[in-house]
């Protein structure tokens, strides 16, 4: 595939900006910050060169080999969060790199990362616990029910572990209307969690919404947003959305 080049990434970012922008306008959120994720495992060595000239910032990473390997390349160019399922054993490998980890999913993990603090300069390791709103056998992440268990065993690390808010995976689908639910569910979740759980985490980040319905996301109160190839995709332009 012929590189895209930084120009067209840029301009294509825009549209994703401006596309925010209008969500949090109709939501009523206008003036709040919802940061745009750059899913690195769809971008080559170059386009993400090109992505840093595009103005982009925040890179997710998948993988840990394939953290390492860019972010040895390209260093403090971007802030690097960790997308994928974390396995315990790849833990030590993760922490130091990453400023988020957006896929915790069981108290083991979560007291993995706590005895890997140390190698974060003392500083504890934020994540956001990954729950699965759909239900789909084929999605990681906890139920609803689950999720307070996660917060006792973040809560007993005395802050080497600290949950920022949590993740969701919508179904794949062709219209955004029909995972709308799943937006609104996280959000629902978190906000009555929040109230009881303030005194230990904040709980204000909501990384949920991907390139095909992130309007809808924004618009039920996502603050990370995460988009795939839709930069680099020079057969498929980049259309408005509505949150419809």
């Amino acid at each position: 595939m012929t590189e895209v080049v930084a120009s067209e990434i840029r301009n294509r970012l825009e549209i994703v900006r401006e596309n925010i922008e209008d969500a949090l306008r109709r939501s009523g959120r206008e003036g709040e910050e919802v940061r745009i994720l750059v899913a690195g495992k769809y971008y080559s060595a170059g386009q993400i060169a090109a992505l840093k000239e595009a103005g982009a910032v925040l890179l997710g990473e998948n993988r840990a080999e394939d953290l390492a390997e860019k972010q040895g390349k390209f260093g403090d160019d971007f802030e690097w969060h960790f997308i994928g399922h974390v396995q315990r054993r790849k833990a030590k490998e993760v922490v130091p790199r990453v400023s988020l980890i957006h896929s915790v999913d069981s108290v083991r993990l979560i007291e993995e990362l706590a005895k890997r603090a140390g190698s974060a300069d003392g500083e504890s390791v934020e994540i956001l616990l990954q729950v699965n709103v759909s239900g789909e056998e084929s999605k990681y992440g906890v139920g609803e029910g689950e999720i307070e268990e996660l917060l006792e065993a973040a809560a007993v690390t005395e802050g080497k572990v600290s949950i920022r808010g949590f993740m969701t995976l919508a179904p794949m689908v062709e219209e955004a209307r029909e995972v709308r639910y799943v937006f609104a569910k996280l959000k629902e979740i978190r906000d009555s969690l929040k109230r009881s759980w303030s005194p230990h985490f904040e709980l204000a980040e909501l990384s949920m919404g991907m390139s095909n319905d992130y309007a809808a996301a924004v618009e039920e109160g996502a603050t990370i947003v995460r988009i795939g190839r839709t930069l680099i995709e020079e057969d498929v332009p980049v259309r408005r959305q509505d949150g419809s």
